[in-house]
């Protein structure tokens, strides 16, 4: 919603922050998208399934939408990764930060009890790759034009 709220403030004052908020807003949306599909496509149970009822594994299209049989990809990992590595591409001095903040968020899944592993890698390639995708294919042109403005 941020990303969205730049576009419109900055539309008409300041061409990089629009084009990036709309970047931002569009990287968000499109991986966090994709995540809550995959997930009712793969049906993975959640880790509490397996500590309260012994149950592992997935359901491929099993058209799971209860939250129990959601756990992968990660859409937190996907969408924390996909902001960390946008704001990254737009405000290049504050990388590591917030690369480090995008990590912590994914690791936290963990710490509780939301997922498993390979639940935050792949929502956090998933959030990575959408960044690098829509930033390469439709906002690289529009934000290197307005870098000299």
């Amino acid at each position: 919603m941020g990303g969205l709220l730049l576009f419109a403030g900055f539309r008409k004052r300041n061409r990089r922050f629009s084009t990036g908020g709309l970047l931002l807003f569009s990287t968000v949306a499109v991986s966090g998208l994709a995540a809550d599909l995959l997930k009712i496509i793969f049906g993975r149970a959640r880790p509490k399934l397996l500590l309260q009822q012994g149950i592992y594994g997935f359901d491929v299209f099993g058209w799971h939408v209860e939250h129990a049989w959601t756990s992968f990809p990660s859409g937190h990992s996907a969408t924390a990764l996909s902001a960390a590595l946008t704001l990254s591409l737009l405000f290049p001095r504050f990388k590591l930060a917030f690369i480090a903040a995008g990590v912590l968020i994914a690791a936290s899944r963990i710490v509780l009890c939301q997922h498993y592993l390979s639940d935050i890698v792949a929502g956090s390639v998933l959030g990575g790759v959408t960044a690098v995708l829509l930033y390469q294919r439709y906002f690289r042109t529009a934000l290197d034009e307005t870098a000299t403005i």
